[in-house]
């Protein structure tokens, strides 16, 4: 198997040269070449086409936030991980709606940092529990006083498509929604291509964030 090629984001040099330390100590990861600014990120990944980058929030010039966004609409394949060192409540639904696979904090174990990477190589998303709290509360306090439309996308999806979506909100991987549910990897990739068609999303998080919008999920 050929080893998961990473790009590296972050304007703190020592943080970088440490992260890539880490992860050279696993033959499962590559680490292509890193950077400190966001414009950096975009043109060094449109070069390398990594299949994973760590990236900082904040950097100088375009941040972590605008960078996502322009990476996940050129090269929606490459999965993306923001790595912070705080949970900043203002760009979480930011970050989600431009398409971010995973979102962790600086202090992770490696082993929890190894682990978020096989799963955003593999198409999956990793959200921090924590973070998925605060979108709740963010995502309920924009829909403010709308009123409930009589009809959403999610009336057309099946119990057990409902079962899946409430999984992927809480950040659950294929894995194991698979032993959850007691349902084969297979069919759950078929269910979450028919959730994505149904709410016309892209991703995970996309589908996610209508989750949790919608209330559909209970964190």
């Amino acid at each position: 198997m050929e080893p998961i090629r990473i790009l590296l984001a972050d304007d703190h040099t020592l943080l970088r040269r440490g992260l890539r330390k880490i992860l050279e100590l696993d033959p499962q990861f590559r680490v292509l070449d890193e950077v400190g600014d966001g414009q950096g990120a975009i043109n060094l990944a449109r070069k390398l086409n990594p299949d994973v980058i760590l990236m900082d929030i904040h950097m100088p010039g375009v941040n972590g936030v605008e960078a996502t966004r322009v990476l996940k609409r050129e090269l929606p394949e490459t999965g993306i991980i923001i790595l912070t060192a705080h949970e900043e409540e203002e760009h979480i639904l930011e970050l989600i709606e431009a398409g971010v696979d995973g979102y962790l904090l600086k202090d992770v174990s490696p082993d929890t940092l190894y682990s978020a990477i096989l799963c955003v190589a593999r198409g999956e998303s990793v959200l921090n529990p924590s973070v998925v709290s605060k979108a709740i509360q963010r995502a309920r306090g924009q829909k403010g006083d709308e009123g409930e439309a009589s009809f959403h996308p999610a009336d057309e999806l099946t119990e057990r498509e409902l079962d899946v979506l409430k999984l992927i909100a809480q950040g659950t991987t294929n894995a194991l929604i698979a032993k959850t549910l007691f349902i084969s990897e297979k069919t759950v990739k078929n269910h979450i291509t028919n959730i994505f068609r149904k709410l016309q999303v892209k991703d995970r998080t996309q589908a996610a964030l209508y989750a949790i919008k919608h209330r559909l999920v209970k964190m």
